[in-house]
């Protein structure tokens, strides 16, 4: 069974080739960085993955953890896979010298993610939750607190945690009911109960810092009256040393179809004993500072899908590489050898699709994290505003289209397993249902079309889409090799028609109110996250087709090759599907609208 986990030389592509990641150290903040520790950095995640999480990824599918005694039991193995990322400094990486971190760029970060998540995506949750946890502290916490809580998280000695969904509410945020109550100690008491937390309970860390969106007394209706709480699972004093157990109860485990080393808990908070929170900022500001970690979290689960993806298609690879089955059709002598399933047309078929999915998807993601760099990094301040606009657009996408097509590319993966794909003797059939989750994860897909086409697409004046076509534009006009010409020909036209699609539903909207036109938003994210894929498939080919004309060896040259086969799958195959989304958006089709419950 193969242990490669993201295939390294693509990795290389997508960061070198295409998105000229070495340019980042000529930046003030990554000035001591060089390719050299960039390479470096990478390897060693690669190594950990494949040395302390990849082991016992079955192993903690098979023994998920256990509530017992009120407290969660699990393998030993995650423990030790989670201090070896820590102290690996990978929790810190991003952050400042100054408390402990490397200052490397999200680009760096991003891509070192996947092979934890490509290894074992239950034990990786932990350490990925912390980080964004430690993130928002970071920007909104008191000094105090960050003195408190920061420090302890970045080294792995505390985790992480985002408590919003409530059993009652959903992704319904406004509902909330858990409160907060002023004291006059200076701390608030938390009461409510929180579900599918994801790492709410476990005996890895210390302390788990709860970040945990509750109502003050008083406060408005809705979404403005949320606030933002650090409600740790022990209290400490000034030192940080633990005093007693706060009042955070584990109610219960709640049993996944997959991503199960991960523990996914029913919370009570204030009901057994007094739950001590900490106000982070303002008052009723709380989803604001909320969504930081949120939008970080949706880039994580679309990188987390590509990555699961990945991990599923490298064994599908192998396996259709090995597995002798059947004859070409034109061979009709049965005593010939039979050959490598990879030599039917169909099966190719299938593995350029996952190709086409998670190298897309890689892609996709990696551009996202480099969009991050520069809103953070650029030393222009124009280049930083487009870049956050821009990534602001595009993170409903870099969400979704991974989570739809990462665990595609999984149900393909099994299907060239045949029948043994369909059992736990292998491994893909736990890829799919790990990566089952990240559709839901962190606002459904559904929520995320909602967000792109109700909020996004208009937000500053329409400035991220058309920073968005500016950006294709460029890449069209790169396209020299007769192939990508072809494609950037396709994509050109694809991309007018959507823009008068947007136009329409801009229209729609202002006339008639949001509830027709975003009737059908789950078409409108996928017609500009196909685009956004081909875009991604079109900046790949430029390169490679450059690469070959320019001459390589042979190597190289059949890696190229790969990719101009990809793209021309994602460009044959894939693009034209938004064929229907643009005929269904265009005339409002109200089909789904119109639908009444006593109609099922």
């Amino acid at each position: 069974m193969t242990d490669v986990l993201i295939n390294r030389r693509d990795l290389s592509f997508q960061l070198n080739e295409v998105l000229d990641t070495a340019a980042l150290c000529n930046r003030e903040r990554f000035s001591e960085h060089s390719p050299e520790t960039f390479e470096a950095v990478i390897e060693t995640a690669d190594r950990i993955a494949r040395e302390k999480f990849a082991p016992h990824n079955a192993e903690a599918d098979r023994n998920e953890p256990r509530f017992v005694d009120g407290k969660v039991e699990m393998i030993p193995d995650v423990k030790v896979a989670f201090e070896a990322l820590a102290e690996a400094g990978f929790i810190a990486g991003r952050h400042d010298y100054e408390v402990g971190g490397m200052q490397l760029p999200e680009s760096i970060m991003t891509a070192c993610a996947g092979f934890f998540m490509a290894a074992n995506a239950g034990t990786a949750g932990y350490s990925f939750l912390t980080t964004a946890a430690s993130n928002l502290v970071r920007v909104f916490g008191s000094p105090q607190q960050q003195e408190k809580y920061l420090s302890r998280m970045l080294t792995g000695q505390y985790s992480g945690t985002m408590a919003l969904t409530e059993p009652h509410a959903g992704s319904s945020l406004s509902d909330i009911r858990t409160t907060a109550t002023p004291t006059e100690a200076g701390h608030y008491l938390i009461r409510g109960a929180k579900i599918y937390i994801s790492g709410g309970e476990q005996e890895i860390t210390e302390n788990i810092v709860h970040m945990v969106l509750a109502k003050i007394k008083g406060a408005p209706a809705g979404v403005k009256g949320i606030s933002l709480f650090i409600v740790p699972k022990y209290r400490t004093d000034d030192e940080g040393n633990r005093l007693d157990r706060n009042g955070v109860a584990l109610a219960g485990l709640i049993h996944k179809l997959g991503y199960r080393g991960t523990t996914s808990t029913a919370l009570s908070f204030g009901d057994d004993a007094e739950c001590h929170g900490y106000l982070v900022g303002e008052p009723h500001q709380g989803l604001r500072y909320m969504f930081h970690m949120m939008n970080e979290a949706r880039l994580g689960v679309g990188f987390g899908a590509v990555a699961i993806g990945y991990r599923g298609y490298m064994h599908s690879l192998e396996y259709a590489r090995d597995r002798l089955q059947g004859r070409k059709p034109s061979s009709k002598d049965p005593a010939s050898p039979q050959v490598p399933i990879i030599e039917h047309t169909d099966v190719r078929r299938m593995l350029l699709a996952q190709k086409s999915y998670v190298e897309g998807g890689l892609a996709l993601c990696l551009y996202g994290a480099r969009l991050v760099d520069d809103a953070a990094s650029h030393p222009d301040a124009a280049q930083r505003r487009d870049a956050q606009h821009l990534l602001d657009l595009m993170t409903p996408i870099i969400k979704a289209w991974p989570s739809e097509y990462g665990p595609k590319a999984n149900d393909l993966a099994i299907q060239v397993y045949g029948g043994a794909g369909y059992t736990r003797e292998y491994p893909v059939e736990q890829c799919w249902r790990d990566n089952r989750l990240n559709p839901i994860h962190e606002g459904t897909n559904g929520i995320q079309a909602m967000d792109l086409l109700g909020r996004k697409v208009w937000q500053a004046e329409g400035e991220g889409i058309q920073l968005l076509i500016k950006a294709i534009q460029r890449d069209l006009e790169a396209a020299s090799d007769q192939r990508c010409q072809q494609w950037a020909s396709s994509l050109s036209e694809t991309v007018q028609q959507a823009g008068q699609v947007t136009q329409v539903l801009a229209g729609a909207m202002m006339k008639e109110g949001p509830d027709k036109a975003l009737a059908n938003a789950s078409c409108y994210l996928h017609l500009l996250g196909h685009i956004i894929v081909a875009w991604m498939w079109l900046r790949q080919a430029n390169v490679a087709a450059k690469k070959l004309a320019d001459g390589c060896g042979a190597a190289d040259e059949a890696f190229y090759l790969g990719k101009l086969q990809a793209a021309q799958y994602f460009f044959h195959w894939e693009l034209p599907t938004v064929a229907q989304d643009i005929v269904l958006l265009r005339n409002q089709d109200d089909t789904c609208l119109q639908m009444r419950d006593g109609w099922f």
